[in-house]
């Protein structure tokens, strides 16, 4: 049986949290995060003005997968929303339930703060993923476009 942990990532977690944030990247077939950008992930993450919080999920002690999350806020609702940037479980540790865990601690997060929503993206050809949240009963806003631009 596996033991399965999920916890708030702390300042000693920065190797194993940017180990998975390489690990997404190559998953997602993009750039892995430079020198300085990593640099700014653990100060973002673990400095005195926190811009997100972490959380880590560990199998038998081994750091497996990870979740940032951040507020926004909703004018309409008058509340924040928990908003999710990213979550990510090495494949070889799916089917666990380690993505199931991390939106039940995510959802216990939420009411916390006393949020009225939590939101993400996902990418389109991501079908494991689009799945996985069709099946916790997650609600597809195909009326809402995403606009970026770089700085």
């Amino acid at each position: 049986m596996n033991n399965i942990i999920l916890r708030p990532a702390t300042k000693n977690d920065g190797r194993a949290f940017l180990t998975l944030v390489d690990a997404l990247a190559d998953y997602e077939k993009l750039k892995r995060p430079t020198t300085a950008a990593r640099n700014r992930l653990l100060e973002d993450g673990f400095g005195k003005k926190k811009r997100f919080d972490a959380f880590l999920a560990f199998v038998d002690d081994a750091p497996v997968g990870y979740a940032i999350v951040f507020e926004t806020y909703s004018s309409f609702l008058a509340k924040p929303t928990l908003y999710l940037e990213d979550l990510f479980v090495l494949p070889e540790y799916r089917r666990l339930g380690i993505g199931k865990k991390f939106f039940t601690l995510l959802l216990k997060e939420a009411r916390k703060r006393k949020c009225g929503r939590i939101e993400w993206t996902v990418l389109d050809w991501n079908r494991l993923a689009i799945d996985f949240y069709n099946k916790l009963g997650a609600k597809y806003m195909k009326e809402w476009l995403l606009f970026r631009i770089v700085l």
